[in-house]
């Protein structure tokens, strides 16, 4: 692959050394998807990408044992791909620069089949602290162009929590000592 662009090679210097980098993007921007690719590349180039963990791939599903020559459709199969949800189009390209330099790909998002036990989780509420829990409230409900009715928005924000901690414990497990995993999710996910 050609080198990485040089503003990615500046910002990976002054954010390294780093066990854990997150990078979160606005789902339908192609550009995001660029600058991906271009993160893992360049971690590749390092030797320092210890794991690709996605938002778009469930925990539990990873490439860990595909080979380096892993077809698409091989690396769609390991992670129970849904290109309905994520255009492979958009993504592939990230997953397989990963997979292409023998890194594991890592589905880091919460399992679709707990979601519905996660609305309804009450010790999630206690997860952020109630200023915190506030805000992603008010994100549930923007994001949901304030049309969420106000029962669904502590059960939708139970969702949201239940994920971010599944991406973190993936991430946690993930880490390698000198190494990077980096995580590719939504800005939302990310955002402090």
């Amino acid at each position: 692959p050609p080198a990485p662009p040089e503003h990615i090679e500046r910002r990976l210097d002054q954010l390294m050394p780093a066990d854990v980098l997150l990078l979160g993007e606005q789902h339908d921007a192609a550009e995001h998807q660029l600058i991906e690719r271009q993160v893992v590349e360049a971690l590749v180039a390092r030797k320092q990408l210890a794991a690709l963990a996605i938002e778009m791939a469930e925990s539990g599903n990873d490439t860990a044992h595909l080979p380096a020559t892993a077809s698409a459709l091989q690396v769609q199969t390991a992670l129970r791909w849904d290109d309905n949800a994520w255009p492979w189009a958009a993504y592939g390209p990230v997953v397989m620069a990963a997979v292409q330099a023998g890194v594991p790909v890592l589905g880091a998002n919460l399992p679709r089949a707990r979601m519905k036990d996660a609305m309804t989780d009450v010790s999630l509420d206690v997860q952020l602290a109630p200023a915190a829990l506030s805000i992603q409230e008010d994100a549930i409900r923007s994001g949901h162009c304030e049309l969420l009715p106000a029962s669904q928005i502590r059960p939708m924000t139970r969702i949201q929590i239940a994920r971010d901690r599944a991406m973190a414990q993936t991430l946690v497990a993930a880490r390698v000592p000198g190494r990077t995993v980096l995580l590719v999710s939504g800005a939302g996910h990310t955002e402090p």
